[in-house]
C-alpha cells in the first residue's frame, strides 16, 4: 500500500477500488453454538399463549424482549397468540381465536392481555404476577388473576386466584368485597359487537373468585410434564353449538423443546378433548451469528510516519483534491456507500456520505474514517464526515482526529474512547470549496418485483391477501429533490365478498376493499418531494402527488430535532383528496385538510415515545399515542392507540383505533446488507375514526438514525 503522498501522482495513483478482504467464509459456515438452556430458564407457554402450566397462567415472565408466537387448538377452537416481554416485568399479548360453532356460527375473536411481575422469585419466596386477560376485546376470554410460582429443583408449583373466566368454576364470594361491596358483582359481559374494544375497568377483579393451581416437572432439559386444576368452566363453549364438554377441572399435558426456540405441547383437557400447540420464541436482543454483518472486511487505519505530518507539498499540486475525491469515491462504492461531496485543505478533509445499506450508521462512520486514513495526505489531521439521508438531506457531522484513530484501533476500550473523543454536530450545508463528484446526479434506481398486500381480522374474512407485480422507480435530479412512484398489477386476491362498510363516518378507510377490486394496472403512488434545511436543527419537506392508493394531494412538514437531543418536535399540514377506486389519475369528491403536531422522545433502553395530535381524515380531532422498543439490529416492536372526538358508538366495532406494529430489516435475519424490511401495523379492525394519511416521506425516522443518541447506542460497531 503506497503512502498518502505517493497516492497523489497521476502515474502512481490507485485506479478503482483496492482489493478488499471479505468475510465470505463466515457466510458459508454455521453460527456459533448456543448452549442448551436450563429447564426453567424460559417458561413454557400455555394454551392461551402466555407463560403457564396448561390452560392456567404461571407467575414467571419470559426473558426480557422475548417475542413468542404460538398456534394451538382443540375441539372447535383454534388459537394464535403473539406474546412480547416488553420489559423484564411487563408483557403484552395479542390473541386471535377461531371458535367454530360459537353463537351458532364460525366466530373470530380478537383480544389483548397485559401481565405484570410484582415480585421475582427469591430463595424462600415465590414469583408473583398479576394479569388482565382480554381486557379490551369482546370479553369472551375476559378475566383477571393473581398468581404465585415457586421452584423446587426440577419441580415447579403454582397457585393463584382468578376472576371472570378464572373465577367461573367452583367460585366463591369475592374476598375483595371486604373493601367495597361492589367488588362482589361483575357487570354483564359486552353483548354488542359495536362495544368491543372498550377498556371496561368496572369489570376488573369483580364477581366470584376461584382458586387454580398446578405442578410442572422437568424430566430433563427438554421434556416437562404438567398437571393442573383449572378454574375456568368453559361455560360459553359448553352451552353453544360447539362440540365441547367440560367433564373435569383437571388437565394433564407435556411440553417438549424441539430446538432452542421451538416447543411442542400436548394435553388432555377437561376430561374430554386432546389439544396440541406449537410455539416459537426468539429474542431480538440476542446477537446474530454475524454481528458485524457478512460484507467486506473494513480497511485498517493507515499509520502515518512521524516525519511526514508537516509535509504540505501536496497542496501545490492543482489536481490533488480531484485525485483524492475520485479514489475515495471508488473505495466507498466498493463498500456500498456513496460520496456526495468532498473537500480537502492542508489539515482538514470533509466528506458527505450516504451510508446506504450499512448495518449501522456508526459502523459506516468507522469505515469511512479508515478509508480516509488510507488516502488523505499525512498533514490532514481532522476528518469531518457528514451523514446524508438516502434522500439527500444532510443531518449530522462527525468530527474525528486522525491521531485518535491511529491510537485506538486496537485498544481494548477503543470503541468507547473513540466515541468520547469524537464530536457530533449539526450539519447545515457548508459546501464552499467542496467538489460534487462528476456524474453523481441525477441518481436513479428501479426494480420489478412481486408484492403482497394484506389486511387482517375481518370477522368474515380473517386474512385478505393480494399478490401481484410491482414496477418501482425513483430519480433524484439534484440533491434533495426526489421523484418516485410505483405501478402495480394484481395477479390474484381473496378480497371478493368482504362485507361493505357500515360506518356512519365518511368512508375514509372502510372502503379500502373497493380499491382492491380492479384487475387493471394501478398507480400505487407517485410523488415529488423536496427536502431542505431551513436552519440550525431544523428539517423540512414538501411532498405533492399521489401519496397512497386512497389519497393524493400536497403535504408539508417541518421537524425540529437537535443533533444531541432525545426530543424532537414536528408539524405536518396536508390537503388530501380521495382517489378513484381504479387508482388511475382521477379523484373523487371527498377532500380534507388534515395535519398533526408531533412530539418524539427516545427514552433509555431504546424505548421511543410518540404523540401526534391534530385532525384526521374523517375530520375528527384527537391524538395518537405510540410506544416502540428498538433493538441494536434494527428490529422495532410497538403499539399505538388513537382517541378522537368520535364516540365509541359512532366509531363502531373496536370502539377506537389501536394496534401493534413491527419493523424487521432483512439484514437482522440474514447478516447480509440490505435496505429491504418487513413493516406491518396489525389492527384488530380497520375503521374510519382516527385514520391518518399515509405519507412515506415523513422526516423523523429518516433523520434520527444519523444523530448523536442513535450513534452513541451503535458505537460499539465503529471498528467493525
Amino acid at each position: 500500500m503506497p503512502g498518502p503522498k505517493s497516492g497523489l501522482r497521476r502515474n502512481r495513483r490507485m485506479k478503482g477500488a483496492v482489493p478488499l478482504t471479505t468475510a465470505l467464509c463466515l457466510s458459508l459456515s454455521a453460527g456459533p453454538a448456543i448452549p442448551q438452556e436450563a429447564p426453567w430458564s424460559r417458561p413454557t407457554l400455555n394454551f392461551m399463549g402466555v407463560p403457564g402450566i396448561i390452560d392456567m397462567p404461571t407467575a414467571h415472565p419470559m426473558r426480557d424482549a422475548d417475542l413468542s408466537m404460538s398456534l394451538g387448538g382443540f375441539e372447535d377452537t383454534l388459537r394464535s397468540t403473539l406474546h412480547f416481554q416488553i420489559t423484564p416485568r411487563l408483557s403484552g399479548v395479542f390473541r386471535y381465536v377461531n371458535l367454530n360453532g360459537f353463537a351458532d356460527r364460525d366466530y373470530y375473536d380478537r383480544s389483548f392481555d397485559l401481565r405484570y411481575l410484582i415480585a421475582n422469585e427469591g430463595r424462600y419466596t415465590p414469583a408473583v404476577s398479576v394479569g388482565l386477560q382480554d381486557f379490551g376485546g369482546t370479553g369472551i376470554y375476559g378475566g383477571e388473576y393473581l398468581v404465585a410460582t415457586k421452584t423446587f429443583g426440577r419441580l415447579r408449583a403454582t397457585g393463584g386466584i382468578g376472576w371472570g373466566r378464572f373465577g367461573s368454576y367452583n367460585g366463591f364470594t369475592n374476598p375483595l368485597g371486604v373493601f367495597r361491596e361492589s367488588f362482589e358483582t361483575r357487570p354483564r359481559d359486552k353483548a354488542e359487537i359495536s362495544q368491543t374494544g372498550r377498556v371496561d375497568t368496572d369489570q376488573w377483579f369483580r364477581g366470584d373468585a376461584a382458586f387454580f393451581g398446578g405442578l410442572q416437572y422437568a424430566v430433563n432439559d427438554r421434556l416437562i410434564f404438567s398437571a393442573e386444576y383449572s378454574s375456568d368452566s368453559y361455560e360459553r363453549e359448553s352451552s353453544s353449538s360447539m362440540n365441547f364438554e367440560h367433564n373435569s377441572p383437571f388437565n394433564l399435558g407435556f411440553s417438549y423443546r424441539l430446538t432452542d426456540g421451538l416447543d411442542l405441547s400436548a394435553a388432555y383437557l377437561y376430561g374430554s378433548t386432546l389439544a396440541a400447540q406449537l410455539s416459537y420464541t426468539f429474542n431480538p436482543k440476542t446477537p446474530s451469528a454475524y454481528p458485524g454483518g457478512t460484507g467486506p472486511a473494513p480497511k485498517p487505519v493507515f499509520l502515518r510516519p512521524a516525519q511526514s505530518l508537516s509535509d504540505l507539498g501536496w497542496t501545490q499540486q492543482p489536481d490533488a483534491a480531484e485525485i483524492l475525491r475520485s479514489t475515495l469515491k471508488g473505495l466507498l462504492e466498493a463498500d456500498d456507500m456513496e460520496l456526495e461531496r468532498f473537500g480537502v485543505e492542508a489539515h482538514v478533509a470533509r466528506a458527505e456520505v450516504r451510508t446506504g445499506a450499512q448495518p449501522s450508521t456508526a459502523q459506516a462512520v468507522g469505515r469511512v474514517a479508515r478509508v480516509m486514513s488510507q488516502l488523505m495526505p499525512a498533514s490532514v489531521e481532522r476528518f469531518e464526515i457528514t451523514l446524508v439521508t438516502g434522500t439527500g438531506l444532510p443531518v449530522s457531522r462527525v468530527v474525528l482526529n486522525r491521531s485518535d484513530l491511529e491510537e485506538l484501533e486496537y485498544a481494548p476500550d477503543g470503541a468507547w474512547q473513540s466515541y468520547a473523543r469524537a464530536k457530533v454536530e449539526d450539519a447545515l450545508p457548508e459546501r464552499a470549496g467542496q467538489i460534487v463528484p462528476q456524474g453523481a446526479f441525477p441518481k436513479y434506481e428501479w426494480s420489478l418485483a412481486p408484492y403482497l398486500s394484506s389486511s387482517y381480522f375481518d370477522p368474515r374474512q380473517p386474512i385478505t391477501l393480494t399478490l401481484g407485480a410491482q414496477l418501482r422507480g425513483s430519480i433524484e435530479p439534484v440533491p434533495g429533490l426526489v421523484l418516485e412512484g410505483a405501478v402495480r398489477q394484481k395477479l390474484t386476491s381473496n378480497s371478493a365478498g368482504i362485507r361493505p362498510s357500515n360506518s356512519v363516518l365518511p368512508h375514509v378507510r372502510t372502503d379500502n376493499t373497493l380499491y382492491q377490486e380492479t384487475d387493471d394496472p394501478t398507480l400505487n403512488y407517485l410523488t415529488a418531494t423536496q427536502y431542505f434545511r431551513p436552519g440550525q436543527d431544523v428539517f423540512a419537506r414538501v411532498t405533492a402527488g399521489y401519496f397512497e392508493p386512497m389519497y393524493g394531494g400536497i403535504s408539508g412538514e417541518i421537524l425540529w430535532k437537535p443533533v444531541d437531543s432525545r426530543l424532537g418536535l414536528g408539524l405536518e399540514v396536508n390537503y388530501a383528496q380521495q382517489r378513484e377506486y381504479e387508482q388511475g389519475f382521477g379523484f373523487m369528491d371527498y377532500g380534507v385538510v388534515t395535519g398533526h403536531a408531533s412530539a418524539y422522545y427516545k427514552a433509555p433502553n431504546n424505548f421511543h415515545y410518540q404523540v401526534d395530535a391534530g385532525r384526521y381524515l374523517a375530520k375528527d380531532w384527537g391524538a395518537t399515542f405510540g410506544v416502540d422498543r428498538e433493538f441494536d439490529n434494527g428490529i422495532r416492536i410497538g403499539a399505538f392507540a388513537t382517541f378522537t372526538d368520535v364516540s365509541f358508538d359512532d366509531f363502531g366495532e373496536g370502539s377506537f383505533d389501536k394496534g401493534i406494529r413491527f419493523y424487521v430489516p432483512l439484514s437482522a435475519l440474514t447478516g447480509e446488507r440490505s435496505d429491504v424490511a418487513v413493516s406491518r401495523a396489525l389492527r384488530p379492525v380497520l375503521r374510519d375514526g382516527g385514520a391518518r394519511l399515509e405519507v412515506g416521506t415523513r422526516l423523523y425516522q429518516q433523520v434520527r438514525q444519523y444523530q448523536q443518541p442513535e450513534l452513541q447506542g451503535q458505537w460499539g460497531r465503529f471498528w467493525r
